[in-house]
């Protein structure tokens, strides 16, 4: 799909991932469209999966949610069955809200969200560790965010260069 964006397209993306929340209208008046080519644009990279869904950025610390851990996770046994299990359970625990293979001494790296460092340990306890799976967990306490976005670099789908620098 990247070969068949077009600036327009890009521009397009651009607004809708810094505010979900701009109407069709708003979004074609910025984007130099009237409303209906531009409803069919970003209902085509609906389509096309490039928009995956709109989401609200809720502020985790105003609700209470102010511990935030990186975990890598070693399984004792990397098999297929091992990993696919670990990672069905994963998708339904809703403090990991990021998880990904990598490459190195650990099989995952997740990010996850508690209330604090007692949730946190709960968490481990009997989620993580009671799979029975893991040999090996590296953990590392967030003092504090420097940046955290959702936006893709969309500068480097070419023909585009985003407005914002």
């Amino acid at each position: 799909m990247a070969e068949q964006l077009d600036a327009v397209d890009a521009r397009i993306l651009d607004l809708i991932q810094h505010d979900a929340s701009l109407s069709v209208a708003e979004i074609a008046e910025r984007v130099g469209l009237s409303s209906s080519p531009c409803w069919r644009r970003i209902k085509r990279l609906e389509d096309a999966g490039v928009i995956q869904r709109r989401v609200t950025i809720l502020d985790r610390e105003k609700l209470g949610l102010t511990f935030e851990v990186y975990c890598t996770a070693k399984l004792s046994l990397p098999t297929r069955d091992n990993l696919e299990q670990f990672e069905a359970a994963v998708v339904k625990w809703p403090e990991v809200v990021q998880c990904a293979t990598v490459t190195g001494s650990a099989d995952y790296e997740l990010r996850i969200v508690t209330r604090d460092m007692h949730a946190f340990d709960e968490f481990l306890r009997d989620k993580i560790l009671s799979l029975g799976l893991v040999s090996n967990i590296e953990s590392r306490i967030v003092v504090r965010g420097v940046k955290n976005t959702t936006a893709v670099p969309l500068g480097m789908v070419s023909p585009y260069v985003s407005p914002r620098g």
